[in-house]
């Protein structure tokens, strides 16, 4: 492995700039996450990305987005950019992120009915009866902020946790981090991943909340993901086995299910996340992969059609961007991408299949336009050939 410099991956979870060609097959024909928010708002204060080829990639990847005249930009590196279809079955986060780590998910997975009752009564019993609990709540696709509100109180007087899934292949329980117990919640998700296996559903996720009322609840930064594991090695493996350290930040290592990750580091909201990540780069030895899940994208803004939210947000991240600048090696290198789209003003609350951005600067990075992408997982090759290790097939580095 050659350790000349790192490598960071800004993956702002959401960020689609339209144009997929199957956006139709899942019902998104039109959709543009980056486009809708700037036309909805007015104006999008994102002189740093469009420096580095945001816009010009947007228009490529969508010939109806029409570009937007920014101020001077204090970033001044060289850049390569472009935009990357997505070649996996669906449009949620662990197809998207094991793609882009060289792992295309090819199958379809297992989904639950968003009316209710979402879930099927033998596994609904069979957690139950497992844990000792006296029976669930929610059991349909919700809302994880509306459904504690909506079923917060009467979880906290029976003791019943919540149980809700969404567009995603996931079975969420939120319950109440005191009265119920974290520890208790993280060993029921335990209980369920062994038993939604044969759904061949992704991911159970623990989603702690706090307060004394629908008035008062908020999640906390305790969020649990279960994740199945990557059906074959992705980039993160290849560094850690070749002696690398592989650095996740915020939810990557859950989304991942730790395989391939040296260190986990736990984060929530824009800001944490950006100062940790910034702090983490300037510890990582060469070698080092830094990855960061900026997940309000979508957690917080993108499913909740928030457009202003999503657009502070990328003003606010675009803003500090000079911050990662500042602190690149002569050898380091930075991709800002995403894993799917979430466009703010679109129907509905779900992901839209959208092509994402791939900006790659650093300080000898030869700025080019390098067009659009068949997959994410290019960005693994591309970092593959970087730190010189065994590549993935039907993949293209543009390093």
């Amino acid at each position: 492995m050659k350790k000349t410099g790192k490598v960071v991956i800004l993956m702002l979870d959401s960020f689609g700039i339209g144009g997929a060609v199957d956006a139709a097959k899942f019902g998104d024909a039109g959709a543009n996450t980056l486009k809708h928010i700037m036309e909805k708002r007015g104006f999008l204060k994102i002189p740093n990305m469009t420096f580095l080829g945001l816009q010009r990639a947007a228009q490529a990847s969508d010939g109806t987005f029409k570009t937007e005249k920014q101020e001077s930009a204090q970033i001044t590196l060289p850049s390569k950019y472009g935009f990357m279809h997505e070649k996996s079955h669906g449009k949620d986060t662990s197809s998207g992120h094991w793609e882009m780590a060289g792992v295309p998910v090819l199958f379809n997975w297992g989904y639950f009915k968003p009316d209710y009752p979402s879930f099927p009564k033998e596994l609904v019993d069979n957690i139950c009866k497992e844990a000792g609990l006296p029976g669930i709540l929610g059991n349909k696709a919700a809302s994880g902020t509306e459904i504690i509100k909506e079923l917060g109180e009467e979880h906290m007087k029976t003791g019943k946790p919540i149980c809700y899934t969404s567009a995603d292949s996931v079975f969420q329980i939120a319950a109440h981090e005191e009265s119920f117990g974290l520890d208790k919640l993280y060993n029921l998700c335990e209980i369920a991943f062994k038993y939604v296996k044969p759904y061949n559903i992704a991911r159970v996720i623990a989603r702690p909340f706090i307060g004394t009322s629908a008035d008062n609840f908020t999640r906390t930064k305790n969020r649990h993901d279960y994740s199945v594991k990557p059906p074959a090695p992705t980039i993160l493996d290849k560094i850690k086995n070749a002696g690398g350290q592989v650095i996740g930040i915020g939810k990557i290592s859950d989304i991942y299910a730790g395989q391939g990750i040296t260190k986990k580091v736990k984060a929530s909201g824009l800001e944490e996340l950006f100062n940790t990540t910034l702090a983490e780069i300037k510890t990582a030895e060469k070698g080092s992969l830094v990855f960061t899940n900026f997940v309000d994208f979508d957690m917080v803004w993108g499913h909740r059609r928030d457009v202003e939210g999503y657009a502070t947000g990328l003003e606010y991240f675009d803003k500090r961007l000079p911050e990662i600048q500042n602190v690149l090696e002569d050898d380091d290198i930075v991709f800002i991408t995403a894993d799917h789209g979430c466009d703010p003003t679109y129907t509905g609350t779900d992901h839209t299949r959208e092509n994402v951005p791939v900006l790659m600067f650093g300080k000898k990075v030869l700025g080019a336009f390098i067009g659009g992408r068949d997959t994410y997982a290019d960005i693994a090759q591309t970092i593959a050939t970087y730190f010189d290790l065994e590549g993935f097939e039907n993949a293209k580095s543009f390093l």
